[in-house]
């Protein structure tokens, strides 16, 4: 769930569910959300009900978020497995970026100063910290910790 308006290729219901900050602060209140985090001036979280039902059925969760959230979700779930993904560096995270193409450059430098600032969080909280200079081999990486 995000309050950020969805860039050209994103589907609602399916890269996330656009909504205003009205309704995400709704969510928020009335205890929906398994975490959240304000990024970039937006907000982004994940609903509850649909984990939930997942780790009940026993899968797996995996949750794209940033450090906060992932903070919120160690503390609700002491057993979870936290994973950052790190970028070779952050001239190839400002290259990949730049070819992305929807990160307008007065906003280059703060992202980067987040990234920068998330990486030195992660290296002190997060469980495993995974180099994605090649997405293959990272998948087969992080795969692995999943699996044991």
């Amino acid at each position: 769930m995000t309050t950020r308006p969805p860039r050209p290729s994103e589907v609602e219901g399916v890269d996330y569910n656009f909504v205003t900050r009205q309704e995400f602060e709704s969510a928020i209140e009335r205890g929906e959300l398994l975490e959240w985090a304000d990024y970039g001036g937006n907000l982004y979280g994940t609903p509850l009900r649909p984990v939930l039902e997942r780790l009940d059925n026993g899968d797996d969760v995996l949750l794209d978020i940033e450090n906060d959230g992932a903070g919120q979700v160690k503390a609700a779930y002491p057993d979870a497995v936290l994973v950052f993904l790190v970028p070779p560096s952050l001239d190839e995270l400002e290259r990949r970026l730049t070819a992305r193409g929807d990160t307008a450059p007065d906003q280059m430098a703060k992202r980067l100063a987040v990234a920068e600032a998330q990486i030195a969080d992660a290296k002190a909280n997060f469980d495993h910290l995974v180099v994605n200079e090649d997405i293959g081999t990272a998948v087969s990486e992080v795969t692995g910790i999943l699996a044991s």
